[in-house]
């Protein structure tokens, strides 16, 4: 450990240096007293003169994964849930099936009997698809059928569907909507010239009024048994599946780039059962997240979604339950011309043109114990090696994203202790994930893909668990943990540089591409992810790409309307109003230096510019014609910058925008006054020694004389 903390750079000795004496108090200050101990006046230079490399737009990007029914309640525009009969169909007084009931889109609806219990079973010898399909026994005078409730309808929305039939020609079946409990509160369509033979019947249908529990029902009345295939419910203004109103939020962030479709869900997922048509695309049971998933979102329609919404597509392939052949055929069927194989069910499922993706992750937190299919290092990185070799041999092209875990994320999970006796792994020693697959897998990779998470808690060393934040934390503090793994991995890489010779021939950038803050989908965490974005652009030659966990919390939807919520917002600011070519940011008050030793979540040096309590980054727009400077006030109190230009030949003018709310549990939510927004302010002349309100966001425009 002592040779490690020796290569540190002059930057890292200073700052312990100028604050060794005042870091005791700082910690236990309240925030008001961390926050006075600043000198009286914060400097800030910004030298235009001095560039780095160009931030990629791939760091705001988004991660999607099929946990639960995230994707399916959040996302996609199918009403009914277990559309393809999974479940049992019971009583309502029987106990549902076993379900996730996390945070997730909560427990599924069910199908209920309409008329007696016993008329409906499941047919495992005339299944439509999967294991068996619903068959009812009718009778001459009553309605006997299935129904789901628990439908949200709107006044006057169209709603359009299909359902899959069998019946004797003489049965009399009816598709109902229902908003009521009235004779008259329902449309229905009856449908005719059923067979024994399967049949899919297009529904178009219209609701008169809001309801928050509207139903569906199918039911038959006559002589034999009617059969249910699978069914569908969607608003008619569906964008080819997928929700409209979430598509236009979506398309309002740019970000860059999606990935998908896991996460500890792609290592028990086979893509080959979410291709061709969706009606016959059996549901499964997903062990990761204890759901049923029905295949009905797969490799086409999240194209769809990336086309609509101008993203670039990032596929992870299972390492985990998967193997290297089931890789290759899988860029096969994204690149692969129509004339091969997997280009050609491609092209039969409706597009024959090649996808051209890119960016390939190969398996998810495969250092994890938890991941199914789990090998050991020494193993995987054999396993990796014979992945990447199989899918660049279909396209040389691509770029591979290795599965990594430094030893901040080994030391965190606790996996370090599995694979070696210390609970901090030893660089390129048995426990370093990512440092064996930089030496055993760099030919075979082109960036790393690393994850953290932060929550109301953090990782301490002493007692190797992860326990809650102190009460009287200090905001600023609590703002600066996810710019701190950030600033962390940084440090490990330059540990990886200084012992891995191979990697300064053959950099490999790092792909953050899970990460989150997990406390809410409030304000507070805007000024947090700021600051994350900050460290990132500091390192923009490192930071290559990197997608939010998960894509569903940057905004809020209800009753056919979507709305960017703050961290949404937050996104959206940065992606359209900070620049891309990064700048020299310097100041004379660095931030204070930790207290905890480094490991787990602390890094040497603490993330932040020297300009504590704010932290400052700046960047030219592509054209070097707006100078972008942004100031993150992570405090309680309102602070004031001396503000220093140099090296830019600018207007004298340019215009403020900020995120100031009244209260850090602002919120932006649908149907209610929005809690937080973008106010813009034009300016005259260059300020010289701002003000920043309480945990605000702030970014200058500069243009160029």
């Amino acid at each position: 450990m002592t040779g490690h903390l020796c290569r540190r750079t002059s930057r890292v000795t200073r700052t312990l240096a100028v604050v060794a004496t005042s870091v005791c108090a700082l910690r236990a200050a309240t925030p008001a007293v961390a926050a006075s101990r600043v000198p009286v006046s914060v400097n800030a230079v910004v030298d235009a003169s001095k560039s780095s490399a160009p931030i990629n737009p791939n760091l705001y990007g988004m991660f999607i994964e099929h946990a639960g029914s995230l994707v399916y309640r959040g996302m996609w525009a199918e009403m009914l849930d277990d559309r393809k009969f999974f479940n049992p169909i019971t009583a309502e007084t029987t106990a549902p099936p076993p379900a996730r009931r996390g945070p997730f889109g909560g427990p599924p609806r069910r199908w209920t009997p309409v008329g007696p219990a016993e008329s409906v079973s499941l047919d495992a010898r005339n299944a439509y698809l999967g294991d068996h399909s619903p068959a009812i026994a009718l009778a001459a005078g009553e309605p006997r059928g299935i129904r789901q409730k628990g439908l949200a309808l709107l006044k006057g929305k169209s709603y359009t569907g299909r359902v899959a039939l069998a019946a004797d020609p003489a049965a009399q079946v009816s598709v109902s909507l229902v908003w009521g409990s009235a004779p008259t509160d329902r449309e229905t369509l009856t449908i005719g010239k059923l067979t024994a033979a399967y049949a899919t019947f297009p529904l178009a249908l219209k609701c008169p009024v809001d309801s928050d529990d509207g139903q569906i029902e199918i039911t038959a009345t006559g002589p034999g048994t009617l059969r249910i295939g699978a069914a569908s419910l969607m608003p008619s203004d569906n964008v080819h599946g997928w929700r409209l109103e979430v598509v236009d939020v979506l398309k309002s962030l740019r970000s860059g780039v999606y990935r998908w479709p896991g996460g500890n869900f792609v290592s028990a997922h086979d893509w080959r059962d979410a291709i061709g048509d969706p009606d016959q695309r059996p549901p499964v049971w997903d062990p990761v997240w204890s759901a049923v998933q029905s295949n009905d979102i797969g490799t086409d329609e999240f194209m769809t979604l990336c086309r609509l919404t101008g993203v670039e597509p990032y596929i992870t392939v299972s390492s985990g339950f998967g193997d290297a052949r089931s890789a290759a055929e899988y860029v096969e069927y994204a690149n692969g011309p129509a004339t091969t194989p997997w280009g050609a069910r491609r092209a039969a499922n409706g597009h024959p043109e090649p996808y051209g993706v890119k960016l390939w992750n190969i398996g998810n937190e495969m250092w994890g114990s938890y991941q199914y299919g789990y090998m050991p290092l020494a193993q995987y990185a054999v396993k990796h090696n014979l992945f990447a070799k199989a899918m660049r041999k279909v396209d040389p092209g691509i770029v591979l994203i290795a599965s990594g875990a430094m030893p901040d994320t080994m030391t965190g999970s606790k996996e370090s202790l599995k694979l070696g006796d210390k609970l901090i792994p030893e660089y390129i020693g048995p426990a370093d994930w990512t440092g064996a697959l930089f030496q055993k897998c760099l030919g075979d990779m082109d960036m790393i893909s690393e994850h953290y998470y932060n929550y109301d808690s953090h990782f301490d060393l002493a007692s190797a668990k992860q326990v809650p934040n102190a009460p009287n934390e200090p905001l600023v503090d609590w703002m600066r943990r996810p710019a701190n793994h950030i600033r962390l991995k940084y440090e490990e890489y330059q540990e990886y540089l200084a012992r891995i010779p191979a990697l300064k021939q053959k950099p490999v950038p790092i792909a953050l591409d899970e990460y989150a803050y997990t406390f809410g989908g409030s304000y507070k965490v805007v000024p947090a992810y700021a600051w994350n974005f900050h460290e990132m652009f500091r390192h923009s030659d490192l930071y290559q790409l990197a997608t939010l966990t998960f894509i569903t919390s940057t905004y809020s939807a209800a009753h056919g309307q979507a709305v960017l919520n703050p961290t949404g917002m937050l996104f959206k600011f940065y992606r359209d109003r900070f620049g891309t070519i990064p700048v020299e940011v310097s100041g004379n008050s660095p931030q204070p230096g930790p207290t905890d030793p480094p490991g787990g979540e602390q890094p040497v040096v603490h993330a932040g510019s020297d300009t504590f309590p704010l932290d400052v980054a700046a960047a030219w727009t592509a054209d070097h014609k707006t100078l972008t400077v942004a100031v993150i006030n992570p405090t309680e109190a309102t602070q004031t910058l001396s503000l220093d230009i140099r090296g830019a030949a600018l207007s004298g003018k340019g215009t403020l925008r900020r995120m100031a709310p009244q209260s850090l549990t602002a919120n932006v939510v649908v149907g209610q006054e929005p809690g937080v927004r973008i106010d813009e302010q034009s300016l005259t002349a260059l300020p010289r020694n701002p003000t920043f309100a309480p945990w605000s966001v702030n970014i200058y425009e500069f243009p160029v004389k």
